[in-house]
């Protein structure tokens, strides 16, 4: 790992002291170079930039064995760019690493000693390593994942058996989208014959079979995106996306009838990704056919979080990272930061028939409660519901995002309607029970203000067939008209009366 040279900087000292430090990642690979730099929480920090540069190291990789010299610049210049901003952000540490075309090329040392130059600390990941850290990544963003990792990258295909949070078995096979070309362009039997060997080594035959498929890289990202535009998928969000298996042979074909200019119609597609879309394509379909799986499952994370997730102690990885990036979220865009918890708190009683999955959807909503209030009134609901639809969250499904939406937009606002466009993922049930939940949210921001003190000395709760609001005697005069009119809508869509207690 490579710090910053010189004294780390005021704002870096603040930001170590409340555990949010800025880190760079720099992921040399096969096919683009990107640097990603994070800050917030180590369980979940957020993306402050990302950019990368397709200098495909790896296309010549199975000629002449070699980065080629337009490659080679490539990198070299983008390198330079990517330090000088982390520089320019202050970043508190760089990590670099480089995969398998630097691993595998006769000249990879030559570009290491110029990163080197360049003041990167570059670590080489052997295949296997590589393999672990995307399983770890995928653990990471779905930490209930129980299957086969696959990360395609350009120069190497990495394979990783997990479940229970732990990488139970790992391979790497020179198989990348790079070099897909040349095994298919001897025949669709040649690249047949190359899987079959490679998955016999795994000895997987029976452990695999019915097990979800986790797709890792930005060739099977890519493909992901084209699925959900050809099957109109309400969600633009492409982590937890899932296909059903014989959705990769569909791919296989549609790509045989779609050209350049089509393809670039697709929204979040790469220009850079579709010249090697096909052979991602069948590459895929091969696998999940002789793997057997039973579904493909997206993960947005992959290496560069699972370097981030290896690092961290056991406690802190085991916790959960919807709640905890929706906290750290709300905290920072709320009027009193410390509500918005609390407010989960403060409805729960009243939600105690829940289904399990579904309490930390609702509490989600609610460590959100209050992001929207610096937005124009007459579009609080809407930033709700972008802010819970669109967020860069993961653990979650995209069902369970729409409940997160919906539960928003009706808080702040939005009635007791379906959100337009909604409903098409959740259940009829799940959504009303979201409506519900953002009117409890609402009636809950209303009485105390968005403050501590009144949701701590209040109380919500079912008798009979009341829905009762207990209040501290000298917090009485809270409930006016606005808080009554509140209680009394939550009360009827609940079927239950309103009653007010004072304590």
């Amino acid at each position: 790992m490579l710090a910053q040279k010189g004294a780390i900087s005021q704002s870096g000292q603040e930001r170590k002291k409340h555990g949010s430090q800025r880190t760079a990642i720099i992921d040399i690979g096969s096919n683009s170079i990107r640097l990603v730099v994070y800050q917030g929480p180590v369980r979940v920090p957020a993306i402050l930039f990302n950019e990368k540069v397709m200098a495909g190291l790896g296309k010549e990789l199975s000629t002449t064995g070699a980065i080629a010299k337009d490659s080679m610049v490539l990198a070299i210049r983008g390198l330079k760019r990517f330090h000088q901003l982390c520089t320019e952000m202050e970043v508190d540490s760089i990590r670099s690493f480089a995969t398998a075309a630097v691993r595998d090329a006769s000249n990879g040392k030559e570009l290491l000693k110029a990163a080197r130059t360049i003041g990167y600390d570059v670590q080489v990941l052997e295949g296997e390593e590589e393999a672990e850290l995307a399983a770890l990544g995928v653990i990471s963003g779905i930490p209930d994942a129980r299957g086969i990792v696959g990360d395609l990258g350009g120069g190497s295909l990495e394979l990783a058996l997990i479940e229970q949070g732990e990488v139970r078995d790992r391979y790497s096979f020179p198989l990348g989208v790079l070099r897909v070309a040349d095994l298919r362009a001897k025949g669709q039997d040649k690249l047949k014959r190359q899987v079959r060997k490679m998955l016999k080594k795994t000895g997987w035959e029976k452990q695999a079979q019915e097990l979800p498929f986790y797709l890792v890289g930005g060739s099977w990202r890519s493909l992901a995106r084209l699925d959900m535009f050809d099957s109109h998928y309400p969600l633009p969000v492409i982590h937890s996306y899932e296909m059903e298996p014989r959705r990769a042979q569909r791919l296989v074909s549609r790509l045989a009838q779609l050209n350049r200019d089509k393809l670039k119609n697709v929204p979040g597609l790469s220009s850079s990704r579709i010249p090697t879309l096909k052979d991602a394509a069948w590459l895929l379909s091969m696998l999940v056919r002789y793997l057997g799986s039973s579904k493909m499952v997206v993960s947005a994370y992959g290496v560069r979080e699972g370097l981030l997730f290896q690092n961290i102690n056991k406690q802190e990885a085991a916790r959960d990272p919807l709640l905890l990036g929706t906290e750290d979220a709300g905290a920072a865009q709320s009027r009193f930061p410390a509500n918005s918890k609390l407010l989960g708190k403060w409805i729960a009683e009243i939600f105690s028939d829940d289904p399990a999955e579904w309490h930390r959807i609702r509490q989600a909503a609610c460590n959100l409660g209050d992001v929207a209030w610096r937005a124009n009134p007459n579009f609080r609901a809407e930033r709700g519901l972008e802010i819970g639809l669109h967020g860069n969250w993961v653990g979650i499904s995209g069902p369970e995002r729409e409940m997160l939406g919906q539960a928003l937009f009706t808080s702040f606002g939005g009635g007791t309607q379906v959100f337009p466009g909604g409903g098409k993922l959740a259940s009829e049930a799940a959504t009303q029970r979201a409506i519900t939940w953002g009117l409890a949210m609402r009636l809950g921001q209303r009485l105390s203000g968005g403050t501590r003190n009144p949701l701590e000395q209040t109380h919500i709760r079912k008798v009979g067939k009341k829905l009762e609001l207990v209040i501290a005697g000298d917090l009485i005069h809270l409930y006016g008209d606005a808080v009554a009119k509140r209680h009394g809508h939550l009360a009827n869509i609940m079927g239950l009366e309103p009653v007010m207690t004072v304590v």
